[in-house]
């Protein structure tokens, strides 16, 4: 199931308070500026910086190239 859009409208990164990009298909939120990826457990994201997970130089370019081509935007524009 979908992550509700106004919810998607209000979600930012804990750490940066930046803008976030939803992987719809892989039930996650990504920070590319920290590359930093938070999981989505039952529909609820969860959102605790001690457990997200930091991707490596391949990950962050597979996130950012899959964003790009499937025109995912980010949570909001700061």
């Amino acid at each position: 199931m979908a992550l509700d859009p106004m919810l998607l409208e209000i979600l930012a990164c804990p750490d940066d308070k930046g803008p976030l990009y939803y992987f719809e298909a892989e039930d996650s939120l990504y920070n590319p500026r920290l590359r930093r990826r938070y999981a989505i457990t039952d529909d609820i994201p969860v959102m605790l910086i001690d457990e997200a997970e930091t991707v490596d130089d391949a990950e962050h370019g597979r996130l950012t190239a899959l964003a790009d081509a499937e025109g995912i935007e980010p949570t909001f524009t700061p």
